[in-house]
Protein backbone atom coordinates (compact mmCIF):
# COMPACT_ATOMS: atom_id res chain seq x y z
CA UNK A 1 0.00 0.00 0.00
CA UNK A 2 1.29 4.01 -0.41
CA UNK A 3 3.93 2.15 -3.08
CA UNK A 4 1.66 2.54 -6.26
CA UNK A 5 2.61 5.82 -7.26
CA UNK A 6 6.79 4.71 -7.56
CA UNK A 7 5.57 1.98 -10.32
CA UNK A 8 3.50 4.49 -11.90
CA UNK A 9 6.43 6.44 -12.24
CA UNK A 10 8.45 3.95 -13.40
CA UNK A 11 5.81 3.06 -16.09
CA UNK A 12 5.61 6.41 -17.36
CA UNK A 13 9.54 6.55 -17.04
CA UNK A 14 9.68 3.73 -18.91
CA UNK A 15 7.28 4.90 -22.00
CA UNK A 16 8.83 7.91 -22.39
CA UNK A 17 12.65 6.28 -22.75
CA UNK A 18 10.93 4.35 -25.23
CA UNK A 19 9.38 7.06 -27.08
CA UNK A 20 12.98 8.80 -27.00
CA UNK A 21 14.76 6.05 -28.47
CA UNK A 22 12.29 5.24 -31.23
CA UNK A 23 13.07 8.88 -32.04
CA UNK A 24 17.28 8.63 -31.57
CA UNK A 25 16.29 5.25 -34.32
CA UNK A 26 14.42 6.83 -36.49
CA UNK A 27 16.61 9.94 -36.80
CA UNK A 28 19.82 7.72 -37.27
CA UNK A 29 17.78 6.23 -40.22
CA UNK A 30 17.13 9.56 -41.79
CA UNK A 31 20.47 10.99 -41.34
CA UNK A 32 21.92 7.58 -42.93
CA UNK A 33 19.51 7.88 -45.67
CA UNK A 34 20.01 11.14 -46.06
CA UNK A 35 24.13 11.25 -45.59
CA UNK A 36 25.59 7.77 -46.42
CA UNK A 37 26.39 4.83 -43.76
CA UNK A 38 29.58 6.09 -42.35
CA UNK A 39 29.56 8.19 -38.98
CA UNK A 40 33.40 9.85 -40.06
CA UNK A 41 31.36 11.15 -43.19
CA UNK A 42 28.16 11.99 -42.15
CA UNK A 43 28.44 14.72 -39.09
CA UNK A 44 24.14 14.44 -38.53
CA UNK A 45 24.72 10.18 -38.22
CA UNK A 46 27.29 10.65 -36.42
CA UNK A 47 25.53 13.06 -33.69
CA UNK A 48 22.84 10.54 -33.36
CA UNK A 49 24.47 7.71 -32.92
CA UNK A 50 26.09 9.54 -29.93
CA UNK A 51 23.31 10.46 -28.28
CA UNK A 52 21.68 6.85 -29.13
CA UNK A 53 24.67 5.29 -26.89
CA UNK A 54 24.07 8.02 -24.36
CA UNK A 55 20.91 7.01 -23.96
CA UNK A 56 21.64 3.26 -23.86
CA UNK A 57 20.23 2.40 -27.49
CA UNK A 58 21.89 -1.50 -28.39
CA UNK A 59 24.68 -1.72 -30.46
CA UNK A 60 22.43 -3.92 -32.60
CA UNK A 61 19.72 -1.63 -32.82
CA UNK A 62 21.64 1.02 -33.91
CA UNK A 63 23.58 -0.94 -36.29
CA UNK A 64 20.45 -2.35 -38.05
CA UNK A 65 18.65 1.47 -37.85
CA UNK A 66 22.03 2.76 -39.97
CA UNK A 67 22.27 -0.72 -42.91
CA UNK A 68 17.80 0.21 -43.22
CA UNK A 69 18.46 3.89 -43.64
CA UNK A 70 21.05 3.52 -46.56
CA UNK A 71 19.49 1.02 -47.61
CA UNK A 72 22.85 -1.75 -47.45
CA UNK A 73 20.70 -3.80 -45.20
CA UNK A 74 17.71 -6.27 -46.11
CA UNK A 75 15.00 -3.87 -44.73
CA UNK A 76 14.89 -0.31 -47.16
CA UNK A 77 13.79 2.95 -45.33
CA UNK A 78 10.35 3.82 -46.67
CA UNK A 79 9.57 7.11 -44.69
CA UNK A 80 8.23 10.30 -45.91
CA UNK A 81 9.29 13.49 -44.85
CA UNK A 82 6.19 16.37 -44.60
CA UNK A 83 5.89 19.88 -43.17
CA UNK A 84 3.48 21.33 -41.60
CA UNK A 85 3.51 25.33 -41.10
CA UNK A 86 1.64 27.85 -38.26
CA UNK A 87 1.37 29.40 -35.68
CA UNK A 88 1.07 28.15 -31.63
CA UNK A 89 -1.28 29.98 -29.70
CA UNK A 90 -0.54 34.08 -29.55
CA UNK A 91 0.44 33.69 -33.21
CA UNK A 92 3.54 32.35 -32.63
CA UNK A 93 4.81 31.05 -35.77
CA UNK A 94 6.20 27.57 -35.94
CA UNK A 95 7.03 24.86 -38.28
CA UNK A 96 6.70 20.95 -38.10
CA UNK A 97 9.06 18.36 -39.80
CA UNK A 98 7.59 14.78 -39.40
CA UNK A 99 9.10 11.56 -40.54
CA UNK A 100 6.55 9.18 -41.58
CA UNK A 101 5.73 5.55 -43.09
CA UNK A 102 2.13 6.13 -43.34
CA UNK A 103 1.17 10.21 -44.66
CA UNK A 104 -2.50 9.38 -44.24
CA UNK A 105 -2.81 8.87 -40.78
CA UNK A 106 0.15 11.35 -39.75
CA UNK A 107 -1.21 14.37 -41.44
CA UNK A 108 -4.57 14.56 -39.90
CA UNK A 109 -3.12 13.54 -36.58
CA UNK A 110 -1.07 16.90 -36.78
CA UNK A 111 -3.76 18.75 -37.61
CA UNK A 112 -6.02 17.86 -34.75
CA UNK A 113 -3.14 18.76 -32.38
CA UNK A 114 -3.42 22.32 -34.07
CA UNK A 115 -6.90 22.56 -33.75
CA UNK A 116 -6.83 21.34 -30.24
CA UNK A 117 -4.18 23.74 -29.13
CA UNK A 118 -5.84 27.10 -27.72
CA UNK A 119 -5.54 29.48 -30.95
CA UNK A 120 -3.49 26.92 -32.63
CA UNK A 121 -3.70 27.06 -36.27
CA UNK A 122 -1.82 26.06 -39.95
CA UNK A 123 -1.23 28.46 -42.59
CA UNK A 124 1.75 29.47 -44.59
CA UNK A 125 4.64 31.13 -42.48
CA UNK A 126 8.10 29.74 -44.32
CA UNK A 127 8.97 33.67 -45.30
CA UNK A 128 9.14 34.38 -41.14
CA UNK A 129 12.08 31.94 -41.01
CA UNK A 130 15.90 31.69 -43.00
CA UNK A 131 16.13 27.51 -44.15
CA UNK A 132 19.88 26.91 -42.80
CA UNK A 133 22.15 24.50 -41.35
CA UNK A 134 22.82 24.37 -37.24
CA UNK A 135 25.49 23.04 -36.34
CA UNK A 136 25.59 22.88 -31.71
CA UNK A 137 28.59 21.83 -30.34
CA UNK A 138 30.63 22.67 -26.96
CA UNK A 139 34.11 23.07 -26.09
CA UNK A 140 35.71 21.71 -22.56
CA UNK A 141 37.79 25.37 -22.33
CA UNK A 142 35.99 27.80 -20.89
CA UNK A 143 35.62 31.43 -22.49
CA UNK A 144 36.55 29.74 -25.69
CA UNK A 145 36.48 32.54 -28.72
CA UNK A 146 33.22 31.79 -30.43
CA UNK A 147 33.79 34.08 -33.46
CA UNK A 148 36.98 33.31 -34.28
CA UNK A 149 35.51 29.59 -34.41
CA UNK A 150 32.88 30.37 -36.18
CA UNK A 151 35.27 32.42 -38.88
CA UNK A 152 38.02 29.58 -38.71
CA UNK A 153 35.35 26.60 -39.41
CA UNK A 154 33.23 28.70 -41.88
CA UNK A 155 30.05 29.39 -39.89
CA UNK A 156 27.79 32.66 -40.89
CA UNK A 157 27.59 33.23 -37.69
CA UNK A 158 27.26 31.80 -33.87
CA UNK A 159 25.80 32.25 -30.95
CA UNK A 160 26.45 31.15 -27.33
CA UNK A 161 24.59 28.00 -26.17
CA UNK A 162 24.11 27.28 -22.47
CA UNK A 163 22.37 23.97 -20.84
CA UNK A 164 19.25 25.37 -20.01
CA UNK A 165 18.95 25.79 -23.71
CA UNK A 166 20.27 22.12 -24.65
CA UNK A 167 21.07 19.53 -21.68
CA UNK A 168 23.48 18.09 -24.35
CA UNK A 169 25.51 21.01 -23.16
CA UNK A 170 27.95 20.48 -19.87
CA UNK A 171 27.29 23.35 -17.46
CA UNK A 172 31.43 23.93 -17.51
CA UNK A 173 31.77 23.90 -20.94
CA UNK A 174 31.66 26.80 -23.74
CA UNK A 175 28.59 26.08 -25.94
CA UNK A 176 27.49 27.22 -29.29
CA UNK A 177 25.18 26.98 -31.95
CA UNK A 178 26.69 28.07 -35.25
CA UNK A 179 24.68 28.88 -38.26
CA UNK A 180 25.79 28.20 -41.62
CA UNK A 181 24.86 27.57 -45.41
CA UNK A 182 22.80 24.51 -45.91
CA UNK A 183 25.90 22.99 -48.00
CA UNK A 184 28.45 23.83 -45.55
CA UNK A 185 26.87 21.75 -42.80
CA UNK A 186 29.58 18.86 -43.06
CA UNK A 187 32.49 21.08 -43.20
CA UNK A 188 31.50 22.84 -40.02
CA UNK A 189 31.28 20.05 -38.11
CA UNK A 190 34.24 18.41 -39.38
CA UNK A 191 35.92 21.83 -38.60
CA UNK A 192 34.50 21.62 -34.92
CA UNK A 193 35.22 18.07 -34.43
CA UNK A 194 38.71 18.20 -35.15
CA UNK A 195 39.61 21.52 -32.99
CA UNK A 196 38.67 20.23 -29.65
CA UNK A 197 35.19 20.89 -29.91
CA UNK A 198 32.48 18.39 -29.44
CA UNK A 199 29.44 18.33 -31.90
CA UNK A 200 26.34 17.38 -30.75
CA UNK A 201 23.73 18.62 -33.49
CA UNK A 202 24.12 18.91 -36.66
CA UNK A 203 21.08 19.02 -39.57
CA UNK A 204 19.39 21.85 -41.27
CA UNK A 205 17.09 23.39 -39.70
CA UNK A 206 14.83 26.80 -39.73
CA UNK A 207 15.92 29.90 -37.60
CA UNK A 208 12.85 32.92 -36.86
CA UNK A 209 13.94 35.93 -38.25
CA UNK A 210 11.87 37.92 -35.22
CA UNK A 211 9.94 36.68 -32.43
CA UNK A 212 7.04 38.56 -30.42
CA UNK A 213 6.95 39.77 -27.75
CA UNK A 214 5.24 37.47 -24.86
CA UNK A 215 3.79 37.61 -21.10
CA UNK A 216 5.04 34.89 -18.93
CA UNK A 217 1.50 33.06 -19.05
CA UNK A 218 1.64 33.15 -22.89
CA UNK A 219 5.08 31.71 -23.17
CA UNK A 220 3.62 28.76 -20.62
CA UNK A 221 0.55 28.28 -23.43
CA UNK A 222 2.86 28.19 -26.02
CA UNK A 223 5.14 26.02 -24.33
CA UNK A 224 2.29 23.83 -24.15
CA UNK A 225 1.32 23.45 -27.49
CA UNK A 226 4.76 22.70 -28.54
CA UNK A 227 5.16 19.99 -25.80
CA UNK A 228 2.04 18.39 -27.41
CA UNK A 229 3.46 18.08 -30.47
CA UNK A 230 6.50 17.18 -29.91
CA UNK A 231 5.10 14.40 -28.12
CA UNK A 232 3.57 13.19 -31.07
CA UNK A 233 5.67 9.87 -32.45
CA UNK A 234 6.11 11.00 -36.41
CA UNK A 235 7.13 14.47 -35.57
CA UNK A 236 10.72 14.90 -35.93
CA UNK A 237 11.42 18.55 -34.88
CA UNK A 238 9.56 21.65 -34.11
CA UNK A 239 10.74 24.85 -34.98
CA UNK A 240 9.08 28.12 -33.20
CA UNK A 241 9.97 32.02 -32.94
CA UNK A 242 10.06 31.81 -29.37
CA UNK A 243 12.98 32.53 -27.68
Amino acid sequence: MGRQWLHAKRLVNNLKKGKTNAKLVREIMVAAKMGGADPAGNARLFTAVEKARKESVNRDVIERAIKKGSGTGDEKLVMDHIVFEGYAPHKVPIIVECMTENVNRTAPEIRVLFKAGLLGTTGSNKFLFDHVGLVEAHHPTAGTDLETAAIEAGANEVEPLTNAQNDDIPEEATGARFITDRTAIHTVSQWLSKNGWTVVTSEMGYVPKSFPELSEAHRAEVGEFLHALDEHDDVHRVWAALK
